[in-house]
């Protein structure tokens, strides 16, 4: 078996365009990967033209995670650019919002759950239903810290990620025997655009910062190889695991 050969496998990667899901993306078609980046923010368009002109098989559809009738349209449209064909499903895509728990509004509550949650429910169904009539497929979904711990002012992206967590291991639990791979990265304190608020906080950044063995905060590339491998041959018995990317932070 060759453990790390991508020649010819095809992926789709959610919130492609920055933080986490973009380090997945440049990860992957530097590994040969054609990949579909999927995003709400219409720039995905330049950036995969970007990638296509530096030689990489990468193509964009905008889409709003929010909506079931968007994301079934956008799963559509990239499985055709893909020609039908699927190997790997990255959910990386996630929205947070904060509010103090007595006062978050049940609006922001519905949508942090339908973009962090829902979306990525329906997507692993869509991709399921290709993958499992050919016994075969990755998914790889993006849990947090927040699937082990509660968090401050974030119950709604705490709840998506816990749900994240419980929803890969039951997937797992399905469609293992049928040749599909599910699991869950869990990355820990990241210095992304979602974290600006935290990473602005003295005290907090401070407190986050002592208790992570590796001393700093992660970057994408520091997730970008742990999707890498979740997407090779070489994770073939790797199922319905909810891995920490974390620095440590866990251990202590």
């Amino acid at each position: 078996m060759k453990y790390f050969d991508f020649t010819g496998m095809k992926a789709i990667v959610t919130g492609g365009n920055r933080g986490l899901g973009r380090g997945v993306v440049d990860a992957y078609l530097d590994a040969g990967i054609e990949v579909v980046i999927m995003a709400r923010n219409p720039s995905i368009i330049d950036l995969a033209a970007d990638f296509t002109k530096q030689g990489y098989a990468c193509h964009a559809v905008t889409v709003d995670l929010a909506k079931s009738e968007d994301r079934q349209q956008a799963f559509k449209k990239a499985m055709d650019l893909l020609g039908g064909e699927l190997d790997v499903l990255v959910n990386a895509a996630g929205v947070q919002i904060r509010h103090p728990s007595e006062e978050f509004p049940l609006d922001d509550w519905n949508y942090v759950l339908e973009v962090n949650l829902t979306a990525s429910f329906e997507l692993c169904q869509l991709a399921a239903k290709h993958m499992i009539p050919k016994g075969k497929g990755k998914i790889i979904n993006f849990a947090s810290m927040l699937s082990f711990f509660g968090g401050f002012t974030v119950p709604a992206y705490a709840a998506s990620k816990g749900g994240i967590s419980q929803m890969t291991k039951t997937f797992s639990n399905e469609w293992a025997c049928k040749g599909l791979n599910v699991n869950a990265i869990a990355p820990g304190f990241m210095a992304t655009d979602m974290n600006t608020a935290l990473l602005a906080n003295e005290v907090r950044n401070t407190e986050i910062t002592s208790r992570i063995p590796a001393k700093r905060w992660g970057t994408p590339e520091d997730v970008a190889g742990l999707a890498l491998y979740l997407a090779s041959n070489g994770a073939e018995y790797m199922n319905g695991a909810i891995i920490p990317v974390d620095g440590g932070y866990l251990s202590r």
